[in-house]
């Protein structure tokens, strides 16, 4: 684990990455800002107010350092971000109305995301799910060619990383979905080191079974591969054929993947969420993430049950995408 955020680091370096937290009245976050600070890879811009801010810093403990505390009641680029608002929306809130939503932590830092004051932005310690993606889909949006952001966990157990998605945002991805998932979970492989190898995951092999929800899988195969014909992907796989060697010769002999995956593309949203707790609870893997792709500028989601390491960890992924870009 300490390997994965060692070679993000490095990417990070000398980039000046600023990165938005919108819940600064929230201890788990200050501990985090407090650590990104001192160690100067990462410019953290706290929400809220400056009074508070400092004096809860100071009730912890925490020297803040290079931090910068925005307070959106008193930001001076205020109406320029409301009209920017009112633009993006598209006739969907009137100035009025975008004066009181910007008041929102997460829409205000999701602004200063879009206004290029901030690479990318991390909520999620104090907000549901939908408080942090609805504003980063009606501001920043999905990038061109993508329909949906998806969520993805890099499985880490010693040595052994891989990707598993999607396991957070999509119910039930139909074949143009997956063939986006696949290809952004692909991108985040490599942001990870990790040189992708994508299996789109069902419960038959290359046509064991027929139903829709193979089908579903193997047309997503054929879509990904005229997206990105340089792409080690294929499958319909149960996973043992896409994971062992042997099973893999025996189910799937002429396939480009040999039992050697390390990109798992699940059918549901409901598989990948059973898939990944079985991998962490059973097998020993942390789970890292989820790690929200697919958008124009990175925007992730933490658990509300989150502790400051996975703040700071959630953080350096962020500023990871940023760079990547």
């Amino acid at each position: 684990m300490a390997d994965l955020f060692s070679s993000l680091k490095e990417r990070i370096s000398g980039k000046g990455i600023r990165l938005v937290f919108p819940e600064g009245k929230d201890e788990r976050i200050l501990e985090a800002v407090s650590r990104l600070a001192k160690e100067g890879e990462v410019q953290p811009l706290v929400i809220g107010n400056e009074k508070e801010t400092a004096d809860k810093a100071k009730e912890l403990n925490l020297d803040l350092g290079s931090a910068e505390i925005v307070d959106p009641q008193n930001f001076t680029g205020f109406d320029e971000m409301v009209q920017l608002f009112v633009e993006r929306r598209k006739g969907k809130a009137t100035e009025e109305q975008a004066r009181q939503i910007l008041l929102d932590e997460n829409y205000f830092g999701t602004m200063l995301v879009y206004m290029g004051q901030a690479h990318g932005l991390v909520s999620g310690a104090a907000h549901s799910t939908a408080d942090t993606v609805r504003p980063a889909l009606q501001i920043i949006k999905t990038k061109q060619g993508v329909k949906k952001t998806s969520g993805v966990f890099i499985m880490v157990r010693g040595d052994e990383k891989y990707v598993f998605a999607d396991c957070a945002i999509n119910i039930s991805p139909d074949s143009q979905d997956l063939a986006e998932i696949a290809l952004e979970s692909a991108k985040t492989a490599r942001m990870f080191d990790i040189e992708p190898k994508v299996a789109m995951l069902s419960f038959s092999t290359k046509g064991s079974a027929v139903s829709p929800e193979t089908e579903k899988v193997a047309d997503a195969v054929k879509l990904t591969k005229e997206l990105d014909s340089l792409l080690a992907v294929d499958g319909e796989f149960q996973f043992d054929a896409a994971f062992v060697p042997s099973v893999a010769a025996k189910k799937a002999p002429d396939s480009e993947i040999k039992g050697d995956a390390n990109v798992f593309i699940f059918p549901s949203l409901e598989a990948g969420n059973i898939g990944y707790k079985i991998a962490q609870r059973l097998g020993g893997f942390d789970a890292v993430g989820p790690i929200l792709q697919g958008l124009n500028m990175p925007v992730n989601d933490l658990s509300r049950g989150c502790s400051s390491d996975d703040v700071y960890k959630l953080a350096l992924i962020t500023a990871g995408q940023a760079a990547a870009e």
